[in-house]
């Protein structure tokens, strides 16, 4: 006898159904699936807790797209963002940001904060030169080398060396890697990072570098200051 073949909308619920699903019951959910619920499943919890006319890290850019100020994550839409305020990495931020300012109230004096001082740098203490002065007078960009080498295996060693002889004294040099989105002076791009240096009364430098792994092995990574040369210098190795 003749083979019946299904018809094409047979066809189309069979090919619907995922696999392991019981014939009647509800399809078994994928991990992107599970994803996309738990995201609304936040979104509609900020939403009901969020007023974002209140948040302080909120920001919409001139792009249209959202910010947030804490994470220096960027949103397409507000329910993006309201998902992202409930997540891990939002959460431990709002708690390091409120253990330092505890920390910060805490301490006696005036605030430490100075002007011109990159996030993630520990704002410098100069002690007043003389009464009456409000800021601090930049004196221009330090001197630098750089020197690049492959070693062993491939791998790319980098050597930064900055200078700063006229540093305030007391003060050591701070460094810190930013990423490209944290900038504006250029578009930015994922393939690339910036290194800041960052000492008063000197201007902060930044070096922009790929990308890729930094292999943080003890003896690969690691920075030296030189009080006598007045040298700052940082090494680091990508993973080959």
């Amino acid at each position: 006898s003749p083979r019946i073949q299904p018809s094409l909308p047979a066809l189309h619920r069979m090919t619907d159904r995922d696999w392991g699903a019981k014939t009647g019951g509800g399809g078994v959910a994928s991990g992107d699936q599970s994803n996309i619920q738990r995201r609304e499943r936040l979104r509609q919890l900020a939403l009901e807790t969020i007023d974002l006319a209140k948040d302080p890290y909120f920001m919409k850019n001139h792009l249209g797209s959202y910010e947030c100020k804490l994470c220096l994550t960027l949103h397409t839409n507000e329910g993006n963002y309201l998902a992202h305020t409930q997540g891990r990495r939002h959460q431990s931020n709002l708690a390091k940001r409120a253990l330092r300012d505890a920390r910060h109230a805490a301490r006696p004096g005036p605030s430490s904060s100075a002007p011109g001082v990159p996030p993630g740098f520990a704002a410098p203490r100069v002690p007043p030169r003389g009464a009456g002065t409000a800021r601090r007078v930049r004196i221009g960009r330090p001197g630098f080398r750089v020197a690049r080498q492959r070693v062993e295996g491939g791998a790319l060693r980098v050597v930064f060396a900055v200078e700063f002889p006229e540093i305030a004294e007391g003060l050591q040099p701070r460094h810190r890697f930013m990423s490209a989105y944290e900038q504006r002076k250029e578009v930015p791009d994922r393939n690339f990072q910036y290194l800041l240096f960052a000492a008063e009364p000197y201007e902060t430098v930044a070096f922009k570098i790929p990308n890729r792994p930094i292999d943080k092995t003890e003896g690969l990574f690691w920075t030296e200051w030189d009080p006598v040369k007045m040298v700052f210098t940082l090494q680091l190795q990508y993973e080959p």
